[in-house]
This record gives C-alpha cells, sequence and structure tokens, in this order.
C-alpha cells in the first residue's frame, strides 16, 4: 500500500515520493500510540482527516502566488527539485530542458544538447546504411504499414527446390520494398516516421499516432496507395539530440531530474504557487495545528496534537540526511517560527536555519498538499484493517 501511496504522489504531483512515505510513515507511529491507549480507530481517523484538511488550508495561506510568465521563479522550483539528486551540481545547466531527451551513454551531462521549441523522440535514427542525422526543409510521413515484403500466413507453406528459386523469391522481395520506397520518394517525403518495425530499436506506439499527427500536420497512412505529399507534415529542421552520462545509473538519474523538473512545472500550471521548501511549511503547519488543537476538546484535541508531532519528521529526516544534529535544528526551527519567521527552513548548503525564500529554496503548493493529503487517506485506510492472511 506505501507503494501504491508513492506511485500515487507521483502521478498527481511528479515530486514529493519519499516525502510522502515518510509522512505516512510518522502518522501510522502516531496513531499508533494512540491505539495503545485505548482511543478508538475511527476517532483517529475521523481527526486525521480534519487535521490534514486544517493543514492543507494553513500551506494554501502561506503560499505565494506565481504567475507562468514570471521565468525566475519557476528555475528556482525547479532547481530546488534537482538538488538533492546526482545532478545537483548541473542544476544551472539543465534547467533549460523543455522536452525530452533520448537518452545514450557515452560523454558528459556537461555535453547534453538541449531542443527549444521542438518534439523530441526517443526511438532512433536509422543510420546503419549512412542515413542523415539532420535534415532541414524536412516533410514528414507517418505509416502504419510494414515497409518490407509481404509475408505469407501461417497455414501457406514454399517449396524451394533450387538456388534459382530462391534467388527469384529474394529479387521479387527486393523490387517489392524498392517500389515501396519509391512511391514514398516521390511524394517528396524525406523524413519517415514507421509504426511498424523495420530494422529500427524501437517503434512509433499506436498511442502516440493521434498525438504525431496532430503536432507535426502529417495524416497517418496505412495503405502505400493512399500515400501522397498531401498527407506530409513540416518541420524546419529535423535533427537527432543526444542525452549524455557516464554509465547507466547517471543516465538514469538524468532522466529522473529532468523528470522532476517537468512535474514541478506541470504542478506550477494545475496550482499556480509556491511555499518555502526546507522543512519550513511543516514546522508552520505543526504549530498553527497545535495552537488549533487548544480550542478543542476531548479526544480530537489529542489527535490533532499528534498529527501535528508527526508533521515534522520531515525536518527531522533533512537535517539527518545532511549530517546535523537534528534536535537541535528541530528546536531553532521552532523557536523561530514561534517568532513568526514562517519562512524559517534548513539551508543544506550552510548547514543553517535560514529564511530559505531568500535562499531560492521553493517548492510547488501541490506537491505538499498532495503529501498530506494522500498520506492521511493511506493511514485512515490502514486502520480499517482489522487483520490479514498471509498468502504466498
Amino acid at each position: 500500500m506505501l507503494v501504491d501511496l508513492s506511485i500515487a504522489q507521483d502521478v498527481e504531483a511528479g515530486d514529493g515520493t519519499t516525502s510522502v512515505v515518510i509522512l505516512a510513515g510518522s502518522l501510522l507511529g502516531a496513531a499508533h500510540e494512540m491505539l495503545l491507549k485505548g482511543i478508538h480507530p475511527t476517532l483517529i481517523s475521523e481527526s486525521f482527516l480534519k487535521a490534514s484538511a486544517k493543514a492543507v488550508d494553513y500551506l494554501s495561506e502561506m503560499s505565494t502566488p506565481v504567475r507562468l510568465q514570471d521565468r525566475a521563479n519557476l528555475l528556482k522550483a525547479t532547481i530546488t527539485s534537482q538538488d538533492s539528486k546526482i545532478i545537483s551540481t548541473y542544476s544551472e545547466h539543465s534547467r533549460t530542458y523543455r522536452g525530452r531527451c533520448r537518452i545514450t551513454l557515452g560523454g558528459t551531462i556537461d555535453d547534453t544538447k538541449i531542443i527549444d521549441n521542438g518534439l523530441v523522440f526517443h526511438q532512433n535514427i536509422f543510420t546503419q546504411y549512412g542515413g542523415p542525422t539532420r535534415v532541414e526543409s524536412a516533410k514528414i510521413g507517418l505509416i502504419q504499414f510494414h515497409l518490407s515484403h509481404p509475408k505469407p500466413d501461417m497455414d501457406n507453406t514454399v517449396v524451394i527446390t533450387n538456388y534459382l528459386q530462391m534467388d527469384k523469391i529474394n529479387k521479387e522481395n527486393r523490387r517489392y520494398v524498392l517500389a515501396l520506397c519509391t512511391k514514398i520518394r516521390k511524394a517528396g517525403c524525406n523524413v519517415l516516421l514507421i509504426q511498424k518495425s523495420i530494422l529500427r530499436d524501437a517503434d512509433i506506439e499506436r498511442d502516440e499516432i493521434e498525438f504525431l499527427s496532430k503536432t507535426l500536420g502529417c495524416t497517418p497512412v496505412s495503405d502505400i496507395e493512399a500515400f501522397s505529399g498531401d498527407k506530409l507534415g513540416r518541420a524546419e529542421l529535423v535533427e537527432e539530440v543526444n542525452e549524455l552520462g557516464s554509465n547507466d545509473v547517471v543516465v538514469d538519474e538524468v532522466e529522473r531530474s529532468l523528470h522532476d523538473a517537468l512535474c514541478v512545472m506541470r504542478c506550477l500550471v494545475k496550482k499556480r504557487a509556491l511555499i518555502p521548501g526546507g522543512g519550513a511549511p511543516e514546522v508552520h503547519v505543526s504549530q498553527l495545528l497545535r495552537s488549533y488543537a487548544r480550542s478543542l476538546k476531548g479526544v480530537e484535541s489529542y489527535c490533532f496534537q499528534a498529527y501535528a508531532e508527526a508533521l515534522e519528521v520531515i525536518p527531522l529526516t533533512l537535517a539527518e540526511n545532511a549530517g546535523l544534529n537534528a534536535i537541535t535544528i528541530l528546536t531553532e526551527l521552532r523557536n523561530r517560527h514561534a517568532l513568526g519567521e514562517k519562512n524559517a527552513g534548513i539551508d543544506m548548503r550552510t548547514g543553517l536555519v535560514s529564511n530559505v525564500i531568500n535562499e531560492s529554496v521553493v517548492q510547488p503548493l501541490l506537491v505538499s498538499t498532495c503529501a498530506f493529503e494522500l498520506a492521511t487517506e493511506t493511514v485512515c485506510l490502514l486502520m480499517k484493517i482489522d487483520d490479514y492472511v498471509q498468502t504466498r
């Protein structure tokens, strides 16, 4: 269930997958302590859900609206998402990525090329026999049939008794394929996208056909007889782009980092607001929930306080991962927030508590709100389980 929780966070926000699991574990620990004290699971679940709704409101209140045209703040958010990755030292180099890139071993991250205002494929270009890797004023065709000779049905059998018959079949196959290529060439096509397999590492997927036809302005063709110049798309330039890394680990990390950076942009499109990072929002919300809990009575007040304490696992984990004294850092964070410094968080570069907004450590509001809601819902779901049966 925790794996599904992380996947749900990735689908909704694209980032915060580790934080949501850590938060869920902390909330489960708090719920377990209350269960041991005899508090009914239903009361805990209801209180946690109310606390989660309050926490989301508090996060929204401390957020800063951002415009999609505000490039500076958008870049701050994307760079923050990459600071925990291997490529953090290259975040300035990779901050202008706007699309997906083809993954290739070799070279370094600095050698990565960036494509702007274009469409990027993961598929390789067929260059085994000197094919071009760059075409200007491209006329793009999109076909959904095999560019090869026809295959006999499974029930049919071709019997060859001598080499002359074999040679005749091979010549006929070549003549058929050549006729296909000639037809395509006469239509003016100089870039061909193929859904079916032909000497390629990967093909155009079926679910991409509609998107590609709309983006490129071409019409997918399922039969060679229907292939003509009016079905071709147009592009100023078609070029092979490589994303480089010294080994598979670095390449995978680069891809994951780019995915997170793009998801940050998606989050800001869906909910256009930023909040400080470095554990600041969790400590701020925790203190506000504690204050609100004092106005409540009975078990609900106790559950709200337990929820507030569980939120502090995020700054604690950040401090521990940075090699800092977690208790000292958390105490200072509490004091600073009690004095009204709601943007006080952990600066991982200096190891001190500072105004993280001034240090450009920001994150999308959607990441934290999703983490709070999904973690709380998962904990409430787990508390409804009475027993389990082990199966192989």
